[in-house]
């Protein structure tokens, strides 16, 4: 309700109708795109605010349990996780409340690293990791199960049209730290691959997505990951439409 009119805003921040538009009016400016659609029934994101959306409110969210790690909750039991950013943002962030609510009455401290963080040296519990699930002296569960497929824009994917996988190869892909996930997924479609100079390369997942978003190339879907995005429409399968 609250993208819809800016009353919450007045409430919340006691400020005036005009001083909350010079407010939108400089965001808008500065990033040099339009955040909000203003109609008659109030006011609606764009692609542009949806995506601003998600990724300030997975940033806070970050900002938020990692600075757990400084303070030592007390009077509860207390599991360290670690995790990468793309799987902690997208996938484990939305499920925080719930674990923690549960009757055993958890508090998590969410280590957030961009690499396997190290169990035994670094005091760790838990750690979500992208794999086999065969790892020498742990105990390992099986989350879920990738299935990976084409994502792009919507005018991206109009643009890609169906056919062949072959035709991908016609525009830029956007790989995860490397091109494993593609070079797996033409292999499966019997297509040779190998990382070319137009071809993007991201270090995280989440860059990927909002690589993706604008049109910028053609990504790998790994759900759960991308839910959001697919079912807000920023995203879409390529040959799904």
């Amino acid at each position: 309700p609250w993208l819809r009119s800016f009353f919450f805003f007045f409430e919340k921040l006691n400020l005036t109708h005009g001083a909350v538009s010079r407010q939108i009016a400089k965001l808008e400016d500065w990033l040099g795109l339009k955040v909000f659609e203003r109609g008659a029934r109030g006011v609606t994101l764009t692609n542009e605010g949806n995506r601003l959306h998600l990724r300030t409110t997975e940033a806070f969210a970050l900002i938020s349990v990692d600075s757990d790690r400084w303070v030592e909750p007390r009077g509860t039991a207390v599991v360290r996780l670690a995790s990468i950013p793309s799987v902690s943002g997208l996938w484990l962030m939305p499920r925080m409340a719930t674990l923690e609510n549960d009757p055993t009455r958890l508090r998590i401290v969410l280590d957030v690293v961009n690499r396997q963080a190290d169990l035994a040296d670094e005091g760790i519990d838990l750690s979500v990791r992208c794999g086999r699930g065969r790892i020498p002296g742990r105990v390992s569960v099986q989350l879920f199960e990738e299935h990976l497929f084409p994502i792009a824009s919507p005018d991206l994917a109009r643009e890609i049209g169906g056919g062949d996988p072959a035709r991908l190869l016609k525009f830029p892909l956007i790989n995860d730290s490397d091109a494993s996930g593609w070079r797996a997924w033409f292999a499966a479609q019997d297509v040779d691959y190998r990382p070319r100079p137009q071809d993007r390369r991201f270090e995280d997942y989440l860059l990927v997505l909002d690589a993706a978003a604008p049109g910028f190339g053609i990504a790998l879907a790994r759900p759960p990951l991308p839910a959001d995005q697919l079912r807000s429409g920023l995203i879409v399968a390529v040959d799904e439409r």
